[in-house]
């Protein structure tokens, strides 16, 4: 079951429960953590704000709630997709695609990385911008059916989805605490800012 399930589901404190560490010999090797909690606890780790919804009435609810919490109403929101604005439309918000002074950008990604918690981006949600160009805070939706164990698999995914035109500009973005530590770099991350980072993540499987 997903840990987002097994999080927001009522359980009766009778409830058995299955597979606990007692039952495991202690010659066994650790049990890999599903995907969903591996990158819950790298994604925060690395200082992303994490929301989990249900359906599209939380998804909304969410939203309205990072508006609230940094008085972003009636301000300028950079945004490329045509059918999130429609989706935050009652907002009071002043989208464009091409105002990169705005309070926050608003896309999608590609995949959410489990094994370190990153984003993958393509020029299909940040066009051919880079990340130092955007603005500092966004606010990302996906759904669970995006998390991938790796980088590597989400290349993957995105060649196998591209019917021949894979999308350039493709870059990961995994740091996101207000002040990060230098950290190692790698080639599809070098020289990316910090980002104040809030996912918005909706159950689909």
């Amino acid at each position: 079951m997903s840990i987002f399930k097994r999080l927001f589901k009522k359980t009766s404190d009778s409830d058995p429960v299955v597979g606990s560490n007692e039952e495991r010999s202690k010659y066994m090797p650790d049990e890999k953590p599903p995907l969903d909690e591996e990158f819950i606890h790298n994604f925060q780790h690395q200082g992303g704000r994490f929301l989990y919804a249900i359906d599209e009435k939380e998804i909304q609810q969410h939203f309205e709630d990072i508006l609230v919490e940094h008085d972003y109403f009636e301000k300028d929101v950079l945004c490329f997709d045509g059918q999130l604005t429609k989706r935050f439309e009652g907002f009071n918000l002043n989208y464009s695609p091409a105002n990169f002074h705005g309070e926050f950008f608003l896309g999608t990604c590609e995949y959410v990385i489990a094994n370190n918690g990153a984003i993958l981006f393509s020029s299909r949600q940040i066009k051919e911008t880079k990340p130092a160009e955007l603005p500092g805070t966004y606010v990302i939706l996906a759904s669970t059916s995006q998390i991938v164990e790796s980088i590597g698999e989400g290349l993957r995914g995105i060649k196998h989805n591209s019917h021949g035109h894979i999308p350039t500009n493709i870059t990961t973005l995994k740091n996101f605490k207000e002040t990060a530590p230098k950290q190692e770099k790698d080639l599809m991350n070098y020289g990316a800012p910090n980002k104040r980072l809030y996912l918005l993540l909706l159950e689909d499987l």
